[in-house]
């Protein structure tokens, strides 16, 4: 059983912080993942040669189902995840700007600094420079390093902490899904549950157990607090 910290200020002991991407280190508020979700309707749309709507029904149980739309694709569709990712990541981050209250939260943070994503490599570095916090995270750990298999599959956690080579017992992971939080907790990880500005469903869902230690709808602020 995990010792879960008495207050967050003790989260600064810990020696690894693992952040997800997407509506994580930015606000969902800016909409870049509305993007994306209208080019992975497209996408599907045109490989199943469905209209919109249909397609936009298959993708959200898809990802409910699966924990990524591509991940369902590839297992009913035997899709080929490249293009796929691609097509998908080739958004525009305009709407993103830079966090340099972000970015001076990060350089006060102790222990080494991780991303672990259900996006691609490239995706993430566009984010991590738009934002100007390239700097702080010393490996991203994306769909590829995970062999196309998501969060919260189990066995990926498995593989981040075998891959990345740290104590889950030491670790803090940062996440706006609170279900991809469960295999996190369970390795040992304290866990922070960022309740993101999102129209999406799953994002919005309350955990369903003890698996969240933190919340916060401000990363930003709770990061200072420390």
């Amino acid at each position: 059983m995990k010792t879960i910290p008495a207050t967050p200020p003790a989260l600064l002991d810990m020696d690894t912080w693992v952040f997800d991407l997407d509506n994580t280190l930015y606000c969902g508020s800016h909409r870049l993942f509305d993007q994306i979700d209208l080019r992975m309707t497209k996408y599907l749309a045109k490989s199943l040669d469905i209209g919109l709507d249909q397609a936009h029904s298959v993708q959200k149980s898809y990802f409910r189902d699966y924990g990524t739309t591509l991940r369902g694709m590839m297992i009913n569709h035997n899709m080929d995840p490249k293009p796929y990712l691609d097509f998908v990541h080739d958004v525009d981050l305009s709407s993103i700007p830079a966090a340099p209250d972000l970015q001076a939260a990060l350089t006060r943070l102790p222990g080494r600094k991780v991303i672990f994503t259900n996006a691609d490599l490239a995706h993430a570095e566009r984010v991590l420079k738009k934002l100007g916090i390239t700097d702080h995270f010393d490996a991203i750990f994306d769909i590829h390093d995970a062999g196309f298999l998501p969060k919260p599959e189990p066995d990926v956690y498995d593989l981040l902490v075998k891959r990345l080579k740290f104590d889950p017992t030491r670790a803090v992971m940062v996440e706006d899904i609170a279900r991809n939080l469960e295999p996190a907790a369970r390795l040992g990880m304290a866990t922070v549950w960022v309740k993101a500005m999102t129209e999406c469903a799953i994002c919005k869902e309350e955990p369903n157990g003890d698996h969240v230690d933190f919340v916060t709808d401000d990363l930003v602020t709770w990061l200072a607090a420390l």
